[in-house]
């Protein structure tokens, strides 16, 4: 099984935290940066063969997993020159991937199944299988809806329940024949540009623990979290 770890962004959100280290290198308590955490996961059910996709300070990720030896795997690098989006990366590594692999980002912490994820994106014959993760928005308001300057329905602070994209992806090659590498290609223009071919994403729904890190609040939430959590999240690696 074959991973694509896209570990090339600038961590923005997160700075001061990334201003000399990739976002993929911060540390999770102690002993952790969040891809040695990922990558034992990864190692731990079954992944044999990962690439990371590198730009910004790729030079200290390189050195720091070398060739991936210490986690039982085989890693090689795909330097990312320019911004290409989030699934740009792809389409220059497609010759070197196998028809289905696992694409996910490099600064999440879950304990979600990779080697299922990949499974099922094969079972489902869909081109692209999204990991999808529910979310509760509360509206602190009343909210109107209207109609001709009338006021028609009225909800006293409602909640909106809906699912997200947990940057988790099962891809086959075939997705991303339409596109020419060397150009940037975002998720978003991926997945609607599948919906409108008739071929739509599959769903993977899965409520376990998820964590996304991509600013300060959610770095400390992961620090504080992580000594309770870390049986869950390296059960088996």
């Amino acid at each position: 099984m074959h991973a694509v770890i896209l570990a090339g962004g600038k961590g923005v959100r997160l700075r001061p935290y990334t201003t000399a280290l990739p976002k993929p290198l911060v540390p999770i308590g102690d002993e952790h940066a969040i891809l040695e955490i990922v990558l034992r996961q990864l190692s731990g059910v079954g992944f044999t063969h990962c690439t990371l996709a590198i730009g910004h300070l790729g030079e200290i990720i390189r050195a720091y997993v070398g060739d991936g030896s210490q986690w039982g795997m085989s890693i090689d690098y795909a330097t990312e020159e320019s911004p290409l989006g989030t699934m740009g990366p792809l389409l220059t590594l497609k010759d070197r991937l196998p028809e289905h692999f696992l694409v996910m980002n490099g600064d999440i912490l879950t304990d979600l199944d990779y080697a299922d994820v990949l499974r099922r994106h094969r079972r489902s014959a869909a081109p692209l299988t999204i990991a999808t993760y529910p979310r509760e928005v509360r509206i602190d308001f009343g909210v109107l809806t209207t109609d001709a300057g009338r006021v028609v329905a009225f909800t006293e602070k409602p909640s909106i329940d809906y699912r997200v994209s947990m940057g988790v992806y099962g891809v086959s090659r075939s997705a991303l024949d339409p596109y020419l590498p060397g150009l940037p290609l975002g998720f978003d223009e991926l997945v609607l540009d599948l919906i409108a071919a008739g071929t739509p994403p599959h769903a993977y729904a899965f409520d376990g623990y998820w964590l996304d890190i991509g600013r300060p609040d959610d770095y400390d939430r992961a620090n504080a979290e992580f000594t309770s959590r870390k049986s869950l999240l390296l059960k088996g690696a």
